[in-house]
């Protein structure tokens, strides 16, 4: 049971570092991060819950009591680290989302450029498409005007803001597949400790068993010892009795 408790105290110090560093900058902190807190705070949360079986088989009301008063903290700090954590989680959100929308909708080069990068408030008078008045008389002019620059500008942009989350969703399937191996290795790691518990059950078992294996040989023993004295003894008294 110490054991599972100095694994808890460990726990429960590793994921209030890594939440200190998501405090000061929760809008730079990478997923990595993120997923490396949730499954701390999982692999504590079991932890927990392992401690707190163990402390209801304790024999020794004291031990008992003090187990339990220390199941009762390690499960406010959880309740704590989960609050935070979403909080941090949530002003991390809202300060993504507040970047994308400035990249996407944010000031233009050419104040007469629209909100919409495909829109155009008017037509350019070199496009074949505007005032055939104002066109000279040699034809029609596909100049490229500011419009074309605009359409570049929101191409490369968008460009930009897909390649922007391509990356990210990598960082997350990354980070995935590392709080997966965590999760793995932490699984290990408390079927090994099951496997230790059950041969020190195992172990116990066999001393209780031995024990009283040879109580009882020790009871057979001293009925044999007191059974021969009392044959010996009326041996002695037959001998006297019939040879006298």
């Amino acid at each position: 049971m110490n054991s599972l408790f100095n694994s808890a105290l460990k726990q429960s110090s590793a994921i209030r570092r890594d939440l200190d560093t998501f405090a000061e900058s929760p809008a730079t902190t990478s997923a990595a991060l993120q997923g490396q807190i949730a499954a701390s705070l999982t692999s504590l949360s079991r932890t927990v819950d392992d401690y707190s079986s163990l402390s209801k088989k304790e024999l020794i009301p004291e031990k008992q009591e003090k187990a339990y008063e220390r199941v009762k903290k390690f499960r406010t700090e959880l309740a704590e680290y989960r609050e935070q954590f979403d909080r941090l989680r949530k002003e991390r959100e809202e300060a993504q989302s507040v970047t994308n929308r400035n990249e996407l909708l944010g000031r233009r080069p050419f104040a007469a450029t629209p909100e919409n990068p495909y829109a155009q408030s008017s037509l350019p008078q070199s496009s074949p498409f505007g005032n055939p008045s104002s066109s000279s008389g040699t034809g029609l002019s596909f100049g490229a005007g500011p419009s074309e620059y605009h359409r570049e500008t929101h191409a490369l942009r968008e460009q930009s803001f897909f390649a922007s989350t391509n990356t990210q969703l990598d960082d997350f399937l990354d980070r995935g597949r590392a709080v997966l191996a965590d999760l793995g290795q932490q699984r290990e790691m408390l079927k090994g400790t099951q496997r230790r518990l059950y041969s020190v059950a195992n172990t116990l078992g066999i001393s209780g068993d031995t024990i009283r294996m040879v109580e009882r040989r020790a009871k057979q023993d001293k009925w044999m010892f007191w059974g021969g004295v009392v044959v010996f003894f009326l041996f002695c008294w037959a001998v006297l009795h019939f040879l006298r």
